[in-house]
């Protein structure tokens, strides 16, 4: 059980460290009014571009914390109903320039760093859509486990804006509650 979320943690390390640029992708945007205060907190993972150390997850989420040394903790928890267990992986993420500008860059190993760019987030800091290091990684989250088909097909449609293949997203699987 262990072994395997290590070789998952340590295959989605090496898929970041391959592109471990902590700058957003080309012809990308990002939030100009970022406000972390406002963002931490648990998110649900409602879509994703697939990828093997998320691969097979159900109710996954995503959990944000403010460090005293700056830096913002990551938690990503999902099930594995193959395995009929939680697998999780523990964080840190960092601004890449202002703090007000949603462009991070994040680690789940030592010191190899994968960008986080959170593209788009509504007023209120209960949906968001964002990527990673390149157009492979994409992200729709939201504060509860459902989200809106207008809200979803918003998000499509500026990811697809800025040149993300979106008909390759995963939608995951979310039960009402995952507080296990």
């Amino acid at each position: 059980m262990r072994k395997s979320l290590c070789l998952a943690i340590l295959l989605g390390v090496a898929t970041l460290t391959g592109c471990s640029n902590p700058v957003p992708p080309p012809g990308v945007t990002v939030v100009e009014n970022f406000n972390i205060n406002r963002y931490l907190g648990t998110w649900y993972e409602i879509a994703r571009l697939d990828h093997p150390f998320e691969s097979g997850l159900e109710q996954v989420t995503a959990t944000y914390g403010l460090q005293v040394n700056g830096g913002v903790s990551v938690i990503n928890r999902g099930y594995n109903p193959a395995r009929g267990i939680w697998q999780s992986a523990e964080g840190e993420a960092w601004f890449t320039g202002e703090p007000t500008k949603g462009a991070l860059k994040v680690s789940f190993f030592g010191p190899f760093y994968g960008g986080y760019n959170v593209m788009a987030v509504d007023k209120y800091y209960q949906h968001a859509l964002l990527c990673g290091p390149d157009k492979n990684y994409l992200w729709i989250l939201s504060r509860t486990p459902t989200l809106s088909q207008e809200v979803k097909n918003q998000y499509i449609h500026l990811a697809q804006q800025q040149g993300f293949d979106t008909s390759k997203l995963i939608w995951v699987k979310q039960a009402p509650s995952v507080a296990k």
